[in-house]
């Protein structure tokens, strides 16, 4: 670097400098890290063989990350910092970084790509930041889509420090938002092994037997009495392999736009020796009705297969969802998530997932799925760990899921066939809906450790039966043969949610992604489980006045109510014919740190019903990041306008309408009348501020 910046410019830095490069800005927080002592990683500047590598002198070459162009080394720990000195001296390496874990979070490994995201205030002069960014050894490569302000840049090898220290010391000037840098962890399938087979699909439709409770299918027989799918809705399953020869995939207009970002291809089929997990669950939301096999939820839509990249990285995170807008997905499933127990996206991951909600499908939003997780965990909450080998989580400790909590996400629980929560499945506020897969004990990968089951250890017996999907065909796979009949997990539930979806869109194209969500979530079977949680001895199997529940969501999807409504709603809008305007200038102090938040209310008299809302705030704060704002209707359905993505903003003056936040629509046929509530909540000490006025606009 020819022009640092003086350290006088970051005086007003709140982390100590012994920590400016174990910090971790992640989505509005700061994760601490640890260094891995005895392991790093380069990128070279030329291609170099295996041979090659394994002849340096700097260390021991283990292993590719290809998707980041990096290559991974061990050493003797004593010698880490010397053999990374010796490797940025060689002319082949462009960056090298050290490999990290989070603190208390055992297992995540996290990797150091050469990008960072800087997202500006919007007042500041790009040019200014363009300087700042270079003054660091920072070259920009491009914009974020979604997000104004914010650019991805690459760090140089001009650059004197990692990007953990660079963009912890840009993260507290006044030009800056948000600074991050692009980290790569591994992502973890929720996966828990344990025509004329549709007999035994006892999860679409069954009359009961052996271990099947009554109506503890999806009752999809009435639903394809509308429709069993189109062609033209295409359901992306994101994963890490699929057969693409098996005899359940074919037909004409099947398969589309098929993509390997792995190989970086596009024939996303597995290795000779890999079992295929993409395979089951495809399988499960469209296998085609051929008179033989299986069928899935939704046999006549098509199939779009995408294989992972198998780390969660922002470019891995970006290029997924961009080729699913790109070449026209309508229903996207992901039955994966992190090998971490906490989790948060990275402002690049948010904007991806958003972006595919809101501009996909021309427009009306791809619908997103994402599996749960099968560690019988909160996605987001705190549990008193014990038990573990080798004390490898204990005492209260904080887990996340953030795909789980993004909110134009579907997440996924499972239920069992007996109409019980799965003994595995993960659960929290932030479920949307449950569907029937297998029982098992909960588990999750670590890395270097492999898969563990999560204390305590379960004593009593599990019932409940597996589920029939595809297989690799012939002797690979699962199990010998084209189908295996003990898939499971989240993984098999979240599939079976999305072939659903298709069914819905199906019957009415015309639907919105979060109208789609919100017809999965009002036509669900509400299943109870009175009994005790046989591991944490919790309760949650009843729902809430908001008809919430803590393991099943809204409830159990039930295939036949959802395209049922759909085709309700088929019948278009009509427009509105009158405008109601009410303002609240009441000031009222946002409570600082403080999850109850504070309540602005709003009188309506009109009993019309609702075709178009809009709403209008103005809140001061000292860093808008903390906050989270939603409208609460007077029927108590609530809608989140606004999540913690507004960074060191101090000001906002905006308009909530539902071409820029399609949720709304959920609101849609509503009675205007009675109270309606903006809910702002603080979630961070600190910082504070004051709701000035808002106005609720109408449409009638």
């Amino acid at each position: 670097m020819n022009d640092p910046v003086n350290s006088s410019d970051f005086s007003t830095t709140g982390l100590p400098a012994s920590s400016l490069g174990i910090v971790l800005q992640r989505g509005g927080e700061e994760l601490m890290l640890e260094k891995a002592l005895d392991r790093f990683t380069i990128r070279p500047t030329i291609d170099l063989t295996h041979q090659q590598l394994s002849q340096v002198s700097w260390g021991i070459w283990q292993r590719s990350i290809p998707q980041a162009h990096l290559e991974l080394f061990t050493v003797v720990p004593t010698e880490l910092e010397a053999a990374m000195s010796q490797a940025r001296d060689s002319e082949n390496v462009a960056f090298a970084g050290h490999v990290y874990t989070i603190k208390d979070n055992p297992g995540a490994i996290v990797y150091l790509n050469d990008q960072v995201t800087i997202q500006c205030a919007s007042a500041v002069d790009v040019a200014k930041v363009d300087a700042i960014a270079a003054s660091l050894g920072l070259v920009k490569e491009k914009p974020v889509l979604g997000l104004p302000y914010t650019f991805v840049f690459r760090v140089s090898k001009q650059a004197t420090e990692n990007p953990l220290k660079i963009t912890n010391r840009l993260q507290q000037l006044p030009e800056i938002l948000a600074a991050e840098p692009n980290i790569l962890i591994k992502s973890e399938s929720h996966y828990r092994p344990s025509d004329p087979l549709y007999s035994q699909q006892w999860y679409l439709a069954h009359n009961g037997g052996n271990q099947l409770a009554a109506n503890s299918h999806i009752a999809v027989e009435q639903a394809w009495d509308i429709t069993r799918g189109v062609r033209s809705v295409v359901v992306a399953v994101v994963d890490d392999s699929f057969d693409l020869n098996h005899p359940d995939f074919q037909g004409s207009g099947k398969i589309v736009a098929p993509r390997d970002f792995k190989k970086n291809g596009f024939l996303p089929i597995p290795g000779e020796r890999e079992t295929s997990h993409g395979t089951a669950c495809a399988g499960l939301v469209i296998a085609e009705e051929n008179g033989a096999g299986i069928v899935g939820v939704a046999p006549g839509c098509a199939l779009m297969p995408i294989r992972s990249t198998g780390f969660l990285d922002d470019e891995s995170i970006e290029e997924i969802f961009n080729w699913a807008i790109d070449k026209g997905a309508s229903v996207i499933s992901c039955s994966w998530g992190a090998s971490a127990v906490y989790f948060p996206l990275s402002l690049r991951q948010r904007a991806a997932i958003t972006r595919a909600a809101t501009t996909g499908r021309k427009g009306k939003g791809c619908v997103i799925l994402f599996a749960a997780g099968n560690a019988n965990r909160p996605v987001n909450g705190t549990v008193f760990e014990r038990n573990w080998p080798d004390n490898l989580l204990r005492g209260n400790t904080e887990w996340l899921s953030g795909f789980s909590v993004h909110p134009d996400v579907i997440t996924v629980a499972a239920s069992t066939s007996l109409n019980r929560k799965a003994a595995y499945s993960n659960w929290g506020s932030n479920i949307a809906v449950c569907a029937p897969s297998n029982n098992a004990p909960p588990g999750i990968s670590f890395q270097g450790r492999g898969f563990l089951n999560t204390q305590p250890a379960i004593a009593t017996s599990l019932h409940g039966r597996g589920i029939l999907t595809t297989d690799q065909i012939g002797a690979a796979g699962y199990e010998p043969g084209d189908f295996t009949s003990n898939f499971g997990g989240t993984s098999s539930a979240t599939p079976i949610v999305a072939g659903v979806a298709a069914l819905v869109l199906s019957a009415n194209p015309d639907l919105t992604a979060q109208q789609v969500k919100l017809i999965l979530e009002e036509s669900t079977d509400k299943i109870v489980d009175s009994e005790p949680d046989p591991q944490l001895g919790m309760r949650a199997g009843t729902y809430d006045s908001n008809g919430h529940s803590q393991w099943f969501g809204y409830g159990k999807v039930n295939a036949t109510k959802a395209v049922q409504a759909a085709q309700r709603l088929r019948s278009s809008v009509s427009s509105a014919t009158k405008e109601i305007k009410v303002r609240n200038t009441n000031q009222l102090t946002i409570p600082d740190n403080n999850l109850q938040g504070i309540r602005s209310a709003i009188a309506v008299s009109e009993s019309s019903i609702i075709k178009d809302i809009q709403i209008t705030v103005n809140i001061t704060h000292d860093f808008l990041g903390d906050l989270e704002i939603y409208l609460i209707a007077p029927n108590n359905k609530m809608v989140l306008l606004q999540n913690r993505t507004l960074g060191r903003r101090t000001s906002l003056q905006t308009t909530y309408t539902m071409r820029s936040h399609p949720i709304l629509k959920r609101l849609l046929s509503l009675s205007a009348r009675g109270n309606w509530q903006l809910w702002l909540i603080d979630h961070v000490p600190q910082d504070v501020g004051k709701i000035n006025s808002w106005e609720l606009i109408l449409g009638i």
